[in-house]
This record gives C-alpha cells, sequence and structure tokens, in this order.
C-alpha cells in the first residue's frame, strides 16, 4: 500500500473519530440497564423451571459482551472525551466483566502497535507459530502448542483459565498504578459476589452467573480469535510490516445478523478498529461503509468463520494459515534457518 494511499485512509477517519456523550450514555443505558433486568428475570424464573432459567442467563451473557464492547472503548479512551470517565468506567465494567483495566489496557495497547508482527509477537495476541518454528521447536513445545490451539482448549477451558485465574495476577513488569488497579478489580469482584450470594444464596448465583461467565467467555474469545485468524490473514518480518496493512490485511470484517452486530457492538468491523482505534464502537459501520478500500477487507460470515478452527501454522512462504496435517506436504529437511529457529524457540 502506498504512503499516499495509507495517508488517505487515515483522513477518511478523522471525521468517525468524534465522541457523541449522547450516544455513550444511551449504550450505557441500554447495556447495562438490560443486564441487570435480565439477572433478575433469571433469579425468579428460578422458582418456576431452570430451563426458563437458562435462556435468560444466555441473552444476559450477550449482554456481557456488550458491555466488554464499553470497556474496550475506554480502553482506547474513545468513549468518552475525559480521560478519567473512560478510567472510571473502565474499571467498573473491568469488575462486571472479571477484566482488570489498567492491565488489559496496557497489553491490547501492545497488541494493536505489534498485530502482524512476526518479530513482535506474545503480548495480546494469541500464540501463533509458523511452520518453519514448529518444525525446529521441540517435542514438549510442539505438543504445548496443539494443546493450546485445540478448540476445546481454547473455547472451553480458555474462559476460567484466562477470564477466572490469568486476569487475577500482576504481569510481570506492570507498574504501580496498573499493580493497583488489578487488587481493586480483584477487591471489588470479591465484594460483589459476596453480596449477591448474600442476597439470593451461592446456589442460585452460581446457577445464574455461571452460565453468563461461560457464555460470555466463550464468545469474547471466539471474537478475538476468528478476527484475526483466517487463511490469507497477514504476518510479516518487521522489516516488511506495516500498521496500516496489519490493520486492514489482518483483520477481518466479522458479517454479523444486525442483532449480533448490536450485541457485539460492531466490534465485527475489527479492520476498522485496528486502523483507527479512536473511533467508538457506534461509528465503526459508518466508518467502513465510506471507504471503498475498507470494504475490500476480508469479509467472514457466521458459517465460514468455523473454518478459521483448521488455521494452526502460518506459512510465511505462501502467506496462509494451515492445517497440522498440511504439514506433510512441506519438506522435512533441516534448513539453515529451521537450525537458527530451534535455537531461539527451544
Amino acid at each position: 500500500m502506498s504512503v499516499a494511499k495509507i495517508t488517505e485512509l487515515k483522513k477518511e477517519m478523522a471525521p468517525y473519530e468524534k465522541i457523541d456523550i449522547k450516544a455513550s450514555i444511551i449504550q450505557i443505558l441500554n447495556t447495562l440497564g438490560p443486564l441487570v433486568l435480565l439477572w433478575v428475570g433469571a433469579y425468579l424464573s428460578l422458582s418456576v423451571s431452570y430451563w426458563l432459567t437458562l435462556p435468560l442467563a444466555i441473552l444476559a451473557a450477550g449482554f456481557m459482551v456488550r458491555t466488554f464492547i464499553l470497556f474496550h472503548d475506554c480502553c482506547h479512551q474513545s468513549f468518552f472525551k475525559s480521560r478519567k470517565a473512560n478510567d472510571i468506567l473502565g474499571t467498573i465494567t473491568g469488575v462486571l466483566t472479571l477484566v482488570p483495566y489498567q492491565q488489559w489496557k496496557h497489553t491490547h495497547t501492545v497488541h494493536h502497535a505489534t498485530s502482524g508482527n512476526l518479530d513482535k509477537r506474545g503480548t495480546g495476541d494469541m500464540w501463533v507459530l509458523t511452520v518453519e518454528e514448529y518444525k525446529a521447536a521441540s517435542l514438549w513445545k510442539k505438543i504445548s502448542y496443539r494443546v493450546y490451539r485445540n478448540p476445546f482448549v481454547m473455547l472451553i477451558i480458555g474462559p476460567v483459565a484466562i477470564f477466572l485465574l490469568e486476569y487475577r495476577f500482576n504481569r510481570k513488569g506492570a507498574k504501580r498504578k496498573e499493580r493497583i488497579n488489578t487488587y481493586v478489580t480483584n477487591v471489588s469482584i470479591v465484594a460483589l459476589y459476596s453480596i449477591m450470594c448474600w442476597l439470593v444464596g451461592w446456589q442460585a448465583f452460581v446457577m445464574i452467573q455461571g452460565p453468563i461467565f461461560f457464555v460470555a467467555g466463550l464468545l469474547g474469545i471466539w471474537l478475538f480469535y476468528v478476527q484475526h485468524q483466517f487463511e490469507d490473514s497477514y504476518f510479516e518480518n518487521e522489516e516488511e510490516w506495516t500498521y496500516i496493512q496489519a490493520a486492514v490485511e489482518g483483520s477481518s470484517y466479522y458479517k454479523l445478523p444486525k442483532v449480533l452486530q448490536w450485541i457485539t457492538g460492531n466490534i465485527g468491523f475489527h479492520h476498522v478498529h485496528h486502523l483507527s482505534p479512536r473511533v467508538p464502537n457506534y461509528n465503526l459501520e459508518k466508518a467502513h461503509n465510506a471507504s471503498e478500500d475498507l470494504k475490500k477487507a476480508t469479509t467472514v460470515t457466521i458459517s465460514t468463520s468455523f473454518k478459521s478452527l483448521n488455521y494452526r501454522l502460518w506459512d510465511e512462504k505462501n502467506k496462509k494459515f494451515i492445517h497440522f496435517k498440511e504439514l506433510k506436504n512441506y519438506v522435512n529437511e533441516p534448513t539453515k534457518k529451521t537450525v537458527e529457529l530451534a535455537r531461539k524457540v527451544n
């Protein structure tokens, strides 16, 4: 992509980066309001039938995902004009979604700055190995990678491992503000859940919050996964990597039905978000429709998105993801690059 085209794309995004306070307030009301009402409805339905409770809990999980999108916008300072207001709402919604605001804000910022850069992987990303790296890896490394990329581990065990366990601890090298925010988030979660258990009983709480947590966590991981793991995604070494190409070519347009698009806060327009993180979620579709170049982004639908579960390794030579089964098509003779990688990955 030429420098002129990059400059043009950036200019096209400017009008959509403007924050509409009224729209932000409405989103708070139509997200947190239904979440609370559905939770109360789920509790009241327990006296009727748990089969009535489950659908309400699953619907509430959708609004939990939408709550995370508000949290996400706060991390990018794109929900309110005031940094303090973003930090306050981000911390509150972080408690609701079990994610420490300052910690996630840091790792997600790094993710945006390095997405698709093969030389700067590891922070805020899914674990991705290239074909050469996998071939050079030790047996234990290969087993670990296969387990990590297994759909069951990623989508079923993942929500518990990430949202319940990993986010409870500070990352190595975290600054004081970030560490304190993690502690505040953890204490607030314990306090909130204790109050809820006291009000409705721990059994009722688990029966309602359990499905909400699990479904919301699964959907959250799936959305993040599918929007960067498509066959002809974008990965380059530092010398060839560019931010704009990584945004437009390395992030998909997840075309969802209007209801799901609304519930997920337009995050399906992920290519727009990566191009300009300051665009509020309610302007992402407008920005997409206003740019012919953005309309050309890889489009993924619900039916085609499941193909991404087969994409496990990045083939640097052919610029595409491949399945483990396709490894047999690659010559297994050790190359100079493979030998060098063996020293790095092991």
